[in-house]
């Protein structure tokens, strides 16, 4: 026969348990809605990784240049395929100085196919003599070089014409991007793919295809 304090013991078992009950129904949906975020949180960066960002398509993409933006002498950065290229806007000095350096360059005639699409395989290494585009990276270890357009500094000697001086290893470049002698840097700078969109724009990345 039960007595007060039994039912009382009982019926505090009983809203134990039921409390236990909720806890335990909570905890394991909690745990569960956790679990479930967890995977999703962690299934995103393979998800992302596996696809393609926008940024990493307009990598490959050729780049347009706005040529109107390139005072004479001055230098034009923008990106392509993640690399640094250069557009030069060369004065009538530079043009004139260039066969000066001849003598001194390891490729002076840029025999070195793989360096320049054909149509640039000439004294300017360019479409338009004026305008130089070069992949801006040192062809010996991957070091962007500095851009030193003045003439005979005293740091790189009286015979500069301009060009390019790489601080990594010493490698020198003149204004066709054509390397000298003696310096690590065993060829030219590379003159991307590029043609010309209009008498100001460049589309870089890309070669013309003929109609």
């Amino acid at each position: 026969m039960s007595t007060a304090a039994d039912i009382e013991q009982t019926d505090q078992a009983g809203s134990t348990e039921k409390v236990d009950l909720k806890k335990r129904r909570f905890l394991v949906a909690t745990t569960s809605v956790i679990g479930a975020a967890g995977a999703a949180a962690m299934a995103v960066p393979f998800l992302t990784s596996f696809s393609p960002s926008e940024r990493a398509r307009a990598a490959g993409a050729p780049v347009e240049a706005d040529l109107t933006k390139v005072q004479p002498g001055q230098l034009l950065r923008v990106e392509w395929r993640g690399k640094p290229v250069w557009i030069v806007r060369r004065t009538e000095e530079m043009l004139k100085l260039l066969p000066e350096n001849d003598s001194r360059l390891r490729d002076p005639n840029s025999e070195v196919e793989s360096q320049q699409p054909p149509y640039a395989k000439n004294k300017h290494r360019s479409i338009k003599p004026e305008y130089l585009i070069l992949v801006g990276i040192c062809t010996h270890l991957g070091c962007s070089p500095t851009y030193r357009p003045e003439l005979a500094p005293a740091d790189l000697g009286e015979n500069w014409n301009g060009g390019w001086y790489c601080p990594c290893h010493g490698s020198r470049f003149d204004l066709a991007g054509r390397v000298f002698q003696n310096v690590p840097a065993p060829t030219n700078l590379v003159v991307p793919p590029h043609y010309y969109l209009s008498e100001s724009k460049v589309l870089i990345g890309e070669e013309k295809k003929e109609a």
